[in-house]
């Protein structure tokens, strides 16, 4: 009788060998692309606008509910008038200061930008 070595084999599928991928991507220390520093440079533009924009659009909201709980509930009609005010200027700086700041970091990133996308379009 012979004798056969028997071997179990089996190949993954398409789609786990894509997550294999995307999971050892994660731990293997891989050096940017230039397509990955572009996409870091663009979200870098807005990123910074936004944060501000958000925060002050928040705290200018949270003055003006402050303003508005002073008239309401203790009945400090001046004090919540002016503190309201305060809110509602601040309400109205947050796109204007997104956009100041998101302007500034086009002017100082679109060099680089433009380098890379000349670069990668070659």
């Amino acid at each position: 009788m012979e004798e056969k070595n028997a071997t179990f084999q089996y190949t993954y599928s398409a789609e786990q060998q894509g997550e294999i991928k995307s999971i050892r991507q994660k731990y293997v220390a891989n050096e940017d692309d230039k397509m990955s520093q572009l996409r870091k440079l663009d979200e870098s533009v807005t990123r910074p606008g936004t944060i501000l924009g958000i925060v002050v659009g928040i705290i200018g909201t949270l003055v003006f509910g402050l303003g508005m709980t002073c008239v309401l509930e203790w009945k400090l009609i001046g004090i919540g008038c002016m503190i309201g005010i305060i809110g509602c200027v601040g309400i109205a700086l947050a796109y204007p200061l997104y956009k100041i700041i998101t302007k500034k970091q086009k002017e100082k990133l679109a060099p680089e930008i433009i380098r890379l996308t000349d670069e990668l379009m070659r």
